[in-house]
């Protein structure tokens, strides 16, 4: 498709291109997309089941990791309908606002999951920091003005993103060189001044990731200084253990963010990379978290085999 070089004037359409470079092999690339996709969904609607059925898990980590479930399947949901209907159908036009409605709900939801993975380390600095105040501390007041208190930053943050884009009149081009509407992608078809929608994405992403990523990582030093006075080898393997999943899942979650992050304003990496590698970023961790946490629950895997096999749960 052939794009040509004049002004457009307030757009009513853009047009997601998929993945410069790629376009001959993009229907291919989808497959495995589907996959992962598929992996995720299934994955978390598990953990959906599996949290509120289980009297053993109602616990503030569990509440917590159904709370990233939730919002795992809502990034899913953003993400593969249009971009498979890209690759597979060449389905590329998209209404401008509603381009800017998945940009809200694609940066809204990667918000709310590193909220959640804060929150999530703060669950575990408790437990093994201050085991006796635990239960106090950890109340279900506490959980709920947790949960709200996350989804209205990252509400009141992201919800800006958009609306800096809608005042902006001119755009050289209404080609998106990607495959779903992301902030920087969008900023740069502009044909204005637009370091107000840069400054404020670059203070987003570190109000939300960088603040998050810092907490999450003090969390885990005073664990492991906790950890590391206990006297008991069987008790400091309990408490790593007990660490090991949420671990994999923040590395897995930050790495991957802020190298797409940094990679599109600062680096020069091409198209194609930058784009396979910020889908796999969004789409890869909603597949990975509930295997993570399947494989280190026993609850978890138990009920698993029960809903595959369509036991009865004998144990209650």
């Amino acid at each position: 498709m052939e794009f040509t070089n004049m002004s457009y004037l307030n757009p009513k359409t853009v047009i997601l291109i998929g993945i410069p470079g790629l376009q001959h092999v993009q229907f291919w690339i989808g497959f495995p997309f589907l996959g992962v996709c598929l992996v995720a969904l299934l994955g978390n609607i598990f953990l959906l089941i599996i949290i509120p059925t289980e009297r053993s898990l109602h616990q503030p980590m569990y509440i917590f990791l159904a709370v990233l479930a939730a919002t795992d399947l809502g990034l899913c949901a953003a993400i593969a309908p249009k971009m498979l209907a890209i690759f597979w159908f060449g389905s590329c036009s998209m209404a401008f606002d509603a381009c800017l409605t998945q940009l809200f709900f694609i940066h809204a939801l990667q918000g709310m999951e590193s909220g959640i993975l804060l929150a999530m380390a703060f669950d575990r600095y408790v437990a093994i920091c201050d085991p006796l105040r635990y239960t106090s501390i950890l109340t279900p007041f506490f959980l709920v003005l947790t949960i709200l208190m996350l989804a209205i930053r990252t509400t009141v943050l992201v919800g800006i993103l958009p609306i800096l884009l809608k005042r902006l009149q001119l755009f050289q081009s209404v080609a998106i060189g990607h495959s779903y509407c992301e902030h920087m992608a969008v900023v740069k078809l502009a044909a204005e001044d637009v370091h107000i929608n840069k400054s404020y994405g670059l203070f987003v992403a570190f109000a939300i990731l960088g603040f998050d990523m810092i907490f999450v990582l003090i969390s885990y030093i005073l664990i492991f200084q906790a950890v590391f006075h206990l006297s008991q080898k069987e008790a400091r393997h309990k408490a790593f253990s007990t660490c090991a999943a949420h671990i994999v899942v923040f590395l897995e979650f930050y790495i991957l963010a802020f190298f797409s992050f940094f990679s599109h304003r600062f680096g020069h990496v091409s198209p194609h990379a930058h784009i396979l590698s910020s889908t796999i970023y969004l789409l890869v961790p909603p597949a990975l978290n509930p295997i993570v946490y399947g494989v280190k629950t026993k609850e978890i895997r138990r009920r698993v085999k029960q809903i595959c096999i369509l036991k009865p749960d004998t144990q209650k």
